[in-house]
């Protein structure tokens, strides 16, 4: 099955993992037939100042504007099977979860969740107030998957890169992304 994807940045820290994220797609092959981007401004300094780099200049994918309600993700018809929020801020989180559709991220949300499509939210905040458990719970029972950026360690990871593959390649498999990576046990 080849896939559709679009990738949210927000201005959460956790830039590693977008990179990560959107390098591994960009490496996916024929899984993958399409993925667009839509990236804050936020998201944008967050990278600069977290990575000391601009490399998401360089992907191969289109980027849209927050603001571009013709992007084709807008609207059911456009036919995209997964939205990955990476990193997810709470503020995006709870826009979603209240159904208030402000830009093109918390509109293509939305579709993904009213299409019944799978939309994954990879939240990095840390702790949580109860405000954001309940927007996870609201946007759960919608259908979509909080996936917080919580590393595991059983792989042995030796870099800062290796433990934040952990999350990412959590990521794509919850998307359906086939890769080599560890799995338990074998």
């Amino acid at each position: 099955m080849t896939h559709r994807i679009v990738v949210a940045v927000t201005g959460a820290s956790g830039s590693i993992y977008a990179r990560q994220l959107l390098q591994k797609l960009a490496k996916a092959g024929d899984q993958v037939n399409q993925v667009a981007i839509v990236m804050t401004e936020n998201a944008k300094t967050v990278w600069q100042t977290e990575l000391d780099e601009d490399g998401y200049k360089q992907l191969p994918f289109p980027f849209y504007s927050q603001q571009d309600f013709h992007a084709p993700f807008a609207s059911g018809s456009g036919r995209y099977d997964t939205m990955i929020i990476c990193p997810c801020s709470m503020g995006t989180l709870g826009r979603i979860a209240g159904g208030i559709s402000n830009d093109l991220i918390t509109r293509a949300a939305d579709v993904v969740l009213k299409e019944r499509r799978k939309l994954i939210c990879v939240l990095r905040d840390t702790p949580y107030n109860l405000i954001h458990i309940r927007n996870m719970q609201t946007v759960t029972e919608a259908g979509g998957i909080i996936c917080p950026a919580t590393p595991s360690f059983y792989s042995k990871p030796a870099s800062i890169e290796e433990v934040a593959a952990t999350v990412v390649d959590r990521v794509l498999d919850l998307a359906g992304i086939e890769q080599d990576t560890f799995r338990w046990g074998e």
